[in-house]
């Protein structure tokens, strides 16, 4: 049974919008389809090193729910289905570009290592 979107009340923006992507894996996913363009759930998987079969299908749930990637499912056998960001899931990345960049600065100045997707 789906769960309708959430639809507030907020007490401001900041409280909109963490809603929206709150929980670990939401904006890795977001990045993943801006990075690399439509991608099938076992792209998506390998493309997040660490991520769970089941909570990656929890927010790709909540993600279109919430109109932020699109679902295709092509009809074929075996079925092929791939998620794409859509306009308001391109607007939100753009909103998290700032954010990006200052956790980029965190890791050069606290020297913290970057994990290699290829290499996990």
């Amino acid at each position: 049974m789906a769960t309708p979107a959430r639809r507030g009340p907020y007490f401001c923006g900041i409280d909109a919008a963490m809603d929206v992507v709150a929980g670990k894996w939401k904006p890795l996913i977001l990045w993943e389809l801006h990075a690399h363009g439509p991608r099938r759930f076992a792209e998506l998987r390998r493309g997040l090193p660490g991520v769970t079969e089941k909570m990656l299908t929890q927010h790709l749930r909540e993600m279109e729910q919430d109109g932020l990637i699109h679902r295709e499912v092509y009809p074929q056998v075996p079925p092929k289905v791939e998620y794409s960001l859509t306009e308001h899931g391109v607007s939100l990345n753009t909103a998290l570009a700032t954010l990006g960049d200052w956790g980029t600065e965190r890791i050069r100045r606290i020297g913290a290592g970057k994990i290699s997707v290829d290499a996990a």
